[in-house]
């Protein structure tokens, strides 16, 4: 892990934003999953060379407050996040996403197109939720509002990561899901449930795009991925014995994958 500095952002309705900011070069902005916060890239901020690499809090995340928000949609999110690139890089960035951090990319992309230099899409999906993945988030919103962030902490963490993950990475995780308020997890449950389809966004995307997807993923199967990088015409990385969060799990050759993409395939930065 590298060394890092917080500092204030403003977002969108005079939100202040805590983001993580590391590194040196052109401007890249890392965006969390759910129920995650900047914590998730630890093993990115001041590791990963030729980037000034910056890790929002999304609302309700972290050090960044809920705000009275029912709904956290994507697009909400997706503003929040232009308006940290805006401060930090008028003339764009290299934005990663995962997860839910993946949706509000293809967000910002689709809302904010001169905004996005290029794309990282990490285990994360263009279409919206089955009806069947919509009756899974409600099932979370009853969970946590009836039992708690433990329990939820106790059904995620399971399934993030591969069976054999390092306790440590299983630790950080839980301490990130359990510190998220409970308004904030209801609110991205929402969200996330209502996001609409932005397969024709992935489509019509005209930057540089990689998609990365941990072999073992028990969320995202490569199979979906391997569907993603088609649409966009991006190259498939399928990072060996990891799931869900390749990160955290695998930071050597995520970090790698990152640098490798940005030198090879992301135009350089006058």
């Amino acid at each position: 892990m590298g060394a890092y500095d917080l500092t204030a952002f403003a977002g969108m309705r005079g939100l202040t934003m805590n983001v993580a900011v590391a590194g040196r070069g052109p401007v890249a902005v890392a965006v969390h999953g759910f129920p995650l916060d900047h914590r998730m890239w630890a093993d990115q901020l001041g590791v990963v060379s030729g980037r000034r690499l910056l890790a929002p809090d999304l609302r309700g995340s972290g050090g960044t407050p809920w705000v009275g928000d029912p709904v956290h949609t994507m697009e909400l999110l997706a503003d929040d996040v232009a308006s940290v690139i805006r401060s930090a890089a008028p003339d764009g960035a290299d934005v990663v996403g995962l997860s839910m951090g993946g949706y509000v990319s293809l967000a910002l992309a689709e809302r904010h197109p001169e905004l996005v230099r290029s794309l990282v899409l990490c285990d994360t999906r263009s279409r919206p939720d089955t009806p069947e993945a919509r009756a899974r988030r409600d099932a979370t919103i009853d969970e946590v509002v009836s039992r708690g962030r433990e329990a939820l902490a106790d059904t995620l963490v399971g399934v993030l990561v591969a069976s054999d993950a390092d306790p440590l990475v299983r630790a950080r995780l839980r301490t990130m899901i359990e510190g998220t308020p409970t308004e904030s997890i209801v609110a991205f449950s929402r969200g996330m449930r209502d996001r609409p389809d932005r397969t024709a966004v992935l489509a019509g995307l005209e930057v540089p795009v990689l998609v990365v997807v941990g072999e073992h993923d028990a969320l995202v199967p490569v199979s979906e991925a391997e569907e993603m990088a088609a649409v966009a015409g991006a190259r498939l990385e399928v990072v060996p014995g990891v799931g869900h969060m390749p990160p955290m799990e695998a930071p050597e050759v995520f970090n790698r994958l990152l640098e490798r993409f940005w030198r090879d395939e992301v135009p350089a930065v006058r």
